[in-house]
C-alpha cells in the first residue's frame, strides 16, 4: 500500500468517471481523480443536459402557436437568444458544482488539470506525479470534422452551446441523432434550417420505419432535408456568409450563416500517454478491453465513450458502478447491454428500445409487427399535421414482446417504462391484458391487437 497513492485513480471526471470514483471510495478505497476541463463532462456540458434545455426552448414557438386554438389570445413571442444561452450556463455551472460536492463528500481526492500516463502506474497531472494501483481512463469522446476544404468555418456541438448569436440560415451537416436534433433546434427557434446528409436516409441503426417517419416529420416542421449530398468545400465569402459546395442530388451550393459538423465523435485518448503504459487500441482507434473493462495492462482499465460500445451516458454510469464494485468488492463486473432504451430528442421526439425490425427478423426468425399511426389528441384542435408513430415487435415463438418503437411526444418519457417490461419479460398478452389510461398517447401500446405484419 505504502508504494501507491491511491488504489484507483480516474482520469476523466464525466459521468462514468465520477461514477467510478464515487462507488469505489464508498467502498474504502483511496480515490483520486483528474479533469482538465470540466466536471461532468460532455453529457453536462456539451451534450445531453444543455441539448435537452435547447430542445425546450425550441419547442415553445409551436406551443405559442398551439395555445391560440385553445382560446389563448395571439401573442407576438420574442425571443432572445443571448438569454437562453446565459440562462443555460448559469444552470451548467450549477452542476459543475454539484458534481465537485458530489466528489467531495464522498472523499475523492480532485486533481484540476491534463493527466498523462508515465508508465503503467504512474500519472502525470502537471507537475505533479502520484502512483496508483489501479488507473482507469474515462475521458469521453471529441467531436469528429472531416478534412475538407474550409472545414475550419465550420462548427461542432461544442460550439454550438456557446454562439454569441443565432444566424438567419444555418446548414447542418450528418445523419446522426446529434445532427438531427441539433436541425430541429435551430429550427425551433426560427433559423432557417437544411440538413446535409450523405446517405439515402438519416439515423442509420434505427428502425427504418422511424427513420421514413421521422423524416417526414421533420419536413413539416421546415427543416430542409437534402440526402445522397456531400460537402466537397466550404467558402468564406465574409464572416458569417459561408457558401457550401455541394456534390449529390442537392443543388451545387447552398448559402448560411454558420455551419454545424455533426459527423460523429471519436475517442478522447491523444496526449494520454497510452504507448508508454502499453495500452493497446483496437481497430477503431478505441481502447481495447475485455469483459471487465481491462485493458492489455490488466491494472488499466477503460470505459465510456474511449472504449467506444455505446456512447450513452447511463451506459457509461453502469459501468462505472461495474468496475467498482468489480475492483473493491470482488463482484464479477457485468454490464448487460441488451434492451438499451434510449431518445432521439427531435421534434417530434424518438424512443427505442430492443431491436429493429429488420433485426428481429434476422434473431428471431418469425415476428409479428404491430403499429399504429395517428394525431395526437392534442393536435385535434390546433390544425398541426404532426403525428404519432407507436410500434411493438413481438416473436412469435414465445409471445414475449421485444421492442418498442415511438414516434411522439414524449416518447422518452414513454419508451422508458415500456423498457422495465421488455427487461421482465412481458409478453403481448400482459400488454393486452393492461389496461389503459385515458386518454393518452401511452394507452395505443396496450390496445394495439392486430399486427400489421408478420
Amino acid at each position: 500500500m505504502a508504494d501507491f497513492d491511491y488504489d484507483l485513480f480516474v482520469i476523466g471526471a464525466g459521468s462514468g468517471g465520477v461514477r467510478a470514483s464515487r462507488m469505489a471510495a464508498s467502498y474504502g478505497a483511496r480515490v483520486g481523480i483528474a479533469e482538465e476541463r470540466y466536471l461532468g463532462g460532455t453529457c453536462v456540458n456539451v451534450g445531453c443536459v444543455p441539448k435537452k434545455l435547447f430542445v425546450y426552448a425550441a419547442h415553445y414557438r409551436e406551443d405559442f402557436h398551439d395555445a391560440e386554438a385553445y382560446g389563448w389570445d395571439a401573442v407576438t413571442p420574442g425571443f432572445t437568444w443571448q438569454r437562453l444561452r446565459d440562462n443555460k450556463d448559469a444552470e451548467i455551472q450549477r452542476l459543475n458544482g454539484v458534481y465537485g460536492r458530489l466528489l467531495g463528500d464522498a472523499g475523492v481526492s480532485l486533481h484540476e488539470g491534463r493527466a498523462r500516463l508515465l508508465d503503467p502506474h504512474t500519472v502525470a497531472i502537471g507537475n505533479a506525479e502520484v502512483r496508483a494501483r489501479h488507473i482507469l481512463i474515462a475521458t469521453g469522446s471529441w467531436p469528429f470534422v472531416p478534412d475538407i476544404p474550409g472545414a475550419e468555418f465550420a462548427v461542432t456541438s461544442n460550439e454550438m452551446f456557446h454562439l454569441d448569436a443565432l444566424p438567419e440560415r444555418a446548414a447542418v451537416v450528418g445523419g446522426g441523432y446529434i445532427a438531427v436534433e441539433f436541425a430541429g433546434i435551430l429550427a425551433g427557434l426560427g433559423v432557417e434550417t437544411s440538413l446535409i446528409y450523405r446517405g439515402p436516409l438519416f439515423l442509420r441503426g434505427f428502425d427504418d420505419g422511424v427513420r421514413a417517419f421521422v423524416a417526414e416529420e421533420i419536413s413539416k416542421k421546415g427543416v430542409k432535408l437534402l440526402f445522397d449530398t456531400d460537402v466537397k468545400r466550404i467558402e468564406q465569402r465574409a464572416p458569417g456568409d459561408l457558401r457550401l459546395h455541394l456534390d449529390g442530388a442537392a443543388s451545387s451550393t447552398l448559402d448560411a450563416g454558420l455551419v454545424l459538423y455533426a459527423t460523429g465523435r471519436r475517442p478522447l485518448i491523444e496526449g494520454l500517454g497510452l504507448e508508454a503504459a502499453g495500452v493497446e487500441l483496437d481497430e477503431r482507434g478505441a481502447i481495447r478491453v475485455d469483459e471487465a473493462f481491462r485493458t492489455s495492462v490488466p491494472h488499466i482499465l477503460a470505459l465510456g465513450d474511449v472504449i467506444d460500445r455505446y456512447q450513452l451516458t447511463p451506459v457509461a454510469l453502469a459501468e462505472g458502478m461495474a468496475v467498482a464494485r468489480d475492483l473493491f468488492r470482488g463482484e464479477p463486473a457485468k454490464v448487460d447491454y441488451d434492451a438499451i432504451p434510449t431518445a432521439v430528442f427531435c421534434q417530434p421526439n424518438i424512443g427505442t428500445v430492443g431491436p429493429t425490425e429488420e433485426q428481429a427478423r434476422e434473431k428471431f426468425g418469425e415476428i409479428k409487427v404491430f403499429e399504429s399511426v395517428f394525431r395526437p389528441m392534442k393536435h385535434t384542435m390546433t390544425g398541426s399535421e404532426e403525428r404519432t408513430l407507436m410500434k411493438l415487435i413481438v416473436r412469435s415463438s414465445d409471445d414475449r414482446v421485444v421492442a418498442a418503437h415511438m414516434v411522439g411526444p414524449d416518447a422518452g418519457e414513454i419508451i422508458q417504462g415500456l423498457g422495465v417490461a421488455i427487461k421482465a419479460g412481458a409478453t403481448k398478452a400482459h400488454f393486452d391484458a393492461t389496461v389503459g389510461i385515458h386518454p393518452t398517447a401511452a394507452e395505443e401500446f396496450v390496445t394495439m391487437r392486430e399486427p400489421v405484419r408478420t
